[in-house]
């Protein structure tokens, strides 16, 4: 069923004869505008758009319409509303289709806003004497997506002028306005280092605006890390706004102006056998990958990566070092120290001396820097150094001559003198009657390097026990407890792989109480056993002629005072044993 047209329906709701002047009032109407003024109507693309009519409607309203106006083309109706019918009927218009509402008060909407829809709507109110009409003009607003920097350039390089990108932003309306800034700041056009382009493509189907601005620039070698924006500003129903892009970096490329050498090492300082490693670079973008090393020594350069390993270095390896570009331009240097610690002990090692001989003692060092000495005996540290004019037996022992260098990390150095003091078996002997009275203490006293073996041997018995001080500064003491029943002869051998000391000692019998001999008095009594061999046998003989002589006195003295012997003093006896002993020591010594 066909939707009558408006003025169809105006003609069937007027009497005929008040149609003639309807219709000229209608035609004048359509010829002449009322100066009453035009409402704007900001509305956003897709939105619905609300024209209120703006007219105040009369007591003797017939019937509202609306149109729209083009320029240079006509008047084109969409909507008719009757006051006394209370109908609404729309235009047949393709572009306004299921899109109108008419409401009562004669506000139409209009849904899903159209860039097409930017035009001037007329609300007319018709009564039966007059038309009245009412402009309003619509304008549609789309917002623009974010910029976006496209066809980013991989690099630039300085001293070229190089296409940076393009940025561009689509559908929007009005047409926007594209910016670049770096930085923050607004890059303006400049001959030959900032070249700005933009063109414009819109879309015919939606009438929206795509917009790109190219933009070729030359940089600098302080561009990097400069951050590149740029924005695009539009106008909105609010005003003016404004999107910005996400900022781009971009890697400036710039030729190297300098080259630095430098020494990695494990410590601030270096010292023989240490690893060192040689890095050259420059300080272009890209750096430099390939250089020239010059190394002391070498007659020609080594061209090789940014780093040098120089393994194990030794003290030749001191002196200037270089790198420069492949070209051999832009040179570095640098000067290494290898610091060096020798130590010389003379002599060294395991040194065996006799005692009382002299051995001179040297430590001298040679070092990059003034290096510190000093001497440990036994793991204890010296005061002076050693110097040895008559060697003691205390004077054997381990020293170790060790030196540093302070400002170098770990360089330390040492030997070591194992000195061994050897010497003949030198022996004396010393008695006393132990503090109960029942024994008697037989001490050896022997000195002498390696620790001489003692042995003990007595006339007329077995020795009871032996004991052993301990061995210090090649000295010692061997000591035998004795309880003789009889007047015997002990004796002490010492021996080690120099020499043997033999030295005897007659001890009276225990029943007679002699005087103790203090031990540090006793002389000293080193024989071989050829010489007290001969030493004994004189004694015997001594006593043997002295009973000759006295043997008849003797003989008769023996028988009369036999029974009186037997309860004779002990001390007496003792000062006659005592005699005997010196008689005998006598004859020793003879």
């Amino acid at each position: 069923m066909e939707t009558p047209s408006a003025a169809a329906s105006f003609r069937r709701d007027l009497q005929p004869p008040a149609l003639p002047i309807l219709l000229g009032l209608l035609l004048s109407a359509l010829c002449l505008r009322p100066g009453l003024g035009l409402y704007t109507v900001n509305t956003v693309y897709g939105d619905t758009i609300v024209l209120p009519c703006h007219l105040e409607v009369p007591n003797d309203l017939m019937f509202g319409k609306w149109k729209y106006e083009i320029a240079n083309k006509a008047s084109t109706f969409i909507a008719f509303r009757s006051a006394t019918k209370k109908t609404v009927q729309y235009d047949d218009v393709p572009e306004y289709k299921d899109r109108l509402s008419l409401s009562e008060n004669y506000t139409l909407s209009i849904s899903n806003a159209r860039i097409g829809d930017e035009k001037k709507f007329v609300c007319m109110l018709i009564t039966e004497n007059n038309i009245l009409e009412q402009a309003t003009i619509v304008k549609v607003f789309k917002q623009p997506s974010q910029p976006e920097i496209t066809n980013r350039a991989m690099f630039l390089e300085t001293e070229r002028l190089k296409m940076l990108g393009e940025c561009i932003t689509k559908d929007g309306y009005p047409q926007g306005n594209l910016t670049w800034f770096k930085n923050g700041i607004v890059l303006q056009p400049v001959e030959g280092a900032v070249v700005i382009n933009e063109q414009t493509n819109v879309a015919k189907a939606s009438g929206l605006f795509t917009v790109i601005s190219s933009l070729e620039y030359k940089p600098m070698k302080d561009d990097t890390n400069a951050q590149f924006t740029c924005t695009v500003t539009y106008f909105a129903p609010t005003g003016q706004e404004t999107i910005r892009s996400e900022s781009v970096v971009f890697d400036i490329h710039y030729p190297t102006e300098k080259v630095t050498i430098e020494v990695l090492s494990e410590r601030n300082t270096i010292k023989e056998g240490d690893n060192i490693t040689l890095k050259c670079s420059g300080n272009g973008n890209p750096p430099p990958q390939e250089f020239l090393f010059y190394i002391p020594g070498e007659s020609e350069p080594i061209r090789g990566s940014s780093h040098y390993i120089l393994t194990d270095v030794r003290r030749n390896a001191t002196g200037e070092y270089k790198c420069s570009l492949t070209d051999g331009s832009l040179k570095d240097s640098t000067t290494i120290t290898v610091h060096y610690l020798d130590l010389s002990l003379s002599p060294s090692g395991e040194v065996i001396k006799q005692i009382g001989e002299a051995l001179p003692v040297s430590c001298t060092i040679s070092s990059s820097r003034n290096a510190t000495v000093f001497w440990l005996k036994d793991n204890t540290r010296m005061r002076t150094s050693p110097s040895f004019s008559s060697l003691q037996y205390q004077d054997a022992g381990n020293y170790i001559c060790e030196t540093t260098l302070q400002e170098v990390e770990g360089l330390k150095k040492s030997q070591i003198l194992t000195l061994i003091v050897q010497g003949k078996p030198q022996i004396k002997m010393s008695k006393r009657t132990g503090p109960d009275g029942s024994h008697k203490i037989i001490a050896c006293h022997v000195e002498g390097f390696p620790k001489p073996v003692v042995q003990w041997t007595m006339s007329g018995g077995a020795i009871n026990k032996t004991e052993e001080t301990r061995f210090a500064n090649g000295k010692f003491i061997s000591k035998i407890e004795i309880a003789p029943e009889e007047n015997v002869t002990v004796t002490c051998i010492a021996e080690n792989h120099l020499e043997r000391a033999v030295i005897s000692m007659n001890v009276s019998a225990i029943s007679f109480r002699e005087p103790d001999e203090p031990e540090e008095k006793n002389g000293d009594s080193r024989e071989n056993a050829n010489d007290q061999t001969k030493l004994i046998v004189g004694i015997v003989v001594g006593l043997l002629l002295a009973v000759l002589v006295a043997g008849v006195a003797y003989g008769l003295y023996m028988k009369k005072s036999k029974s009186a012997s037997k309860h004779v003093d002990k001390d007496l006896g003792n000062t006659e044993e005592n005699k005997k002993l010196e008689e005998n020591n006598h004859k020793s010594e003879a």
